[in-house]
């Protein structure tokens, strides 16, 4: 029998980012499976759905898309057998402290470093200082874990790097295979007035994730290039500014509906990925899915999650002359990479993460029953 789960999380739909999707899709498959999985989360213009528990909250000013909600524990997630955090901040601390009241097993989800928020707060020597406090402030709380879950290897060294002792699991987020497959990306080049060679990055526009580099790269490849850019964010303007001072032909279609990502990502010839700071880069898994191979910085969780020569090609770290020729490799390669990717689709799937999941879910609560019963 599935263990019942409280899950708390200061960011939840209608907010759309890696965490909200991961959250949801583990939801959905857990209740498919005949699980119980309760979502407390910040309450706002979402509609909830049956186990979900919307707290009175407010938006928080520095980062869009995140609210402030205080602590509370709703009734529909009283009777548990299992409490999971995918926040350090405010609901994260009221699972941890309905855990501890009520001597439930505490997981907790590592998918951004806090600190990385600096970056939405302030893109100024400012975010040194913020990010230190931050890192600080997370290992206090993720050393109140169980058992922490983190979505790549690269992260889970970065745990260890940091000094955390907890026991750490890879359990990858996973995707969706049934939305995210080939679809008709010539449909969605004449909608979107796109011709020729795309290359091209869907998601958050943060400072941290240097957007900017896919311009740079594309503008020293040796054929002609459209850049198309996807999402919003912060960092917006700037990267139009810089979009500007180019050549090529960049185009920023703003904010797509869910539901014309896999055509996005079906129309394009190659996906850029540069951000040094993912935990495993959500995008990048679906960008394969739909048999668009990924160029990605060897940093962070793209290190892991993008398989250099089979699922795409890897560059090193702000060298925009290594990025620009493995866009020309992913080019020239792109029928045999297009196939290895649609051979991982099993693999990279939510059914997969769940899997894992439970497998952490039943060694946690099944270690923490032995220390109880263990007598001093």
């Amino acid at each position: 029998m599935r263990p019942d789960v409280a899950v708390f999380t200061d960011t939840y739909l209608p907010t759309v980012n890696g965490v909200t999707y991961t959250i949801q899709t583990w939801r959905d498959r857990w209740v498919r499976r005949g699980g119980y999985m309760g979502v407390v989360y910040p309450g706002s213009d979402h509609d909830p759905d049956p186990f979900e528990y919307p707290v009175a909250s407010l938006p928080f000013p520095f980062y869009d898309g995140f609210r402030i909600a205080p602590p509370w524990i709703p009734e529909g997630v009283a009777d548990v057998d299992l409490v999971h955090s995918h926040t350090p901040f405010c609901l994260g601390l009221s699972g941890l402290a309905h855990a501890r009241r009520n001597d439930l097993p505490f997981v907790a989800s590592f998918h951004t470093p806090t600190s990385e928020y600096a970056n939405y707060l302030s893109n100024s020597s400012l975010a040194t200082v913020i990010s230190s406090v931050a890192d600080r402030y997370e290992n206090v709380y993720l050393q109140q874990a169980d058992r922490i879950v983190t979505p790549s290897p690269s992260a889970r060294r970065r745990l260890r790097d940091r000094g955390i002792e907890v026991p750490v699991t890879v359990v990858p987020n996973g995707i969706d295979v049934e939305r995210f497959s080939p679809s008709d990306g010539e449909a969605f080049r004449e909608r979107h007035g796109l011709s020729g060679t795309l290359v091209g990055y869907i998601g958050r526009h943060g400072y941290e994730k240097r957007l900017a580099d896919i311009v740079e790269a594309c503008e020293r490849v040796d054929r002609e290039v459209t850049v198309v850019i996807a999402g919003d964010g912060p960092a917006r303007s700037s990267l139009e500014d810089r979009a500007e001072e180019s050549p090529l032909d960049v185009r920023f279609l703003g904010f797509l509906d869910r539901d014309e990502m896999p055509a996005f990502y079906s129309a394009l010839d190659v996906f850029g990925h540069p951000s040094p700071v993912e935990t495993e880069g959500l995008v990048a898994l679906e960008a394969n899915a739909c048999g668009t191979p990924v160029v990605g910085v060897e940093a962070g969780g793209l290190a892991d999650t993008v398989r250099d020569g089979e699922t795409g090609v890897h560059y090193p770290f702000g060298d925009m002359d290594a990025f620009a020729d493995g866009i020309e490799r992913a080019l020239d390669d792109r029928d045999r990479l297009h196939d290895a990717c649609l051979a991982r689709r099993d693999e990279m799937s939510v059914e997969h993460a769940v899997d894992r999941l439970e497998t952490v879910y039943t060694e946690v609560i099944d270690e923490y029953t032995a220390d109880v019963e263990t007598p001093n």
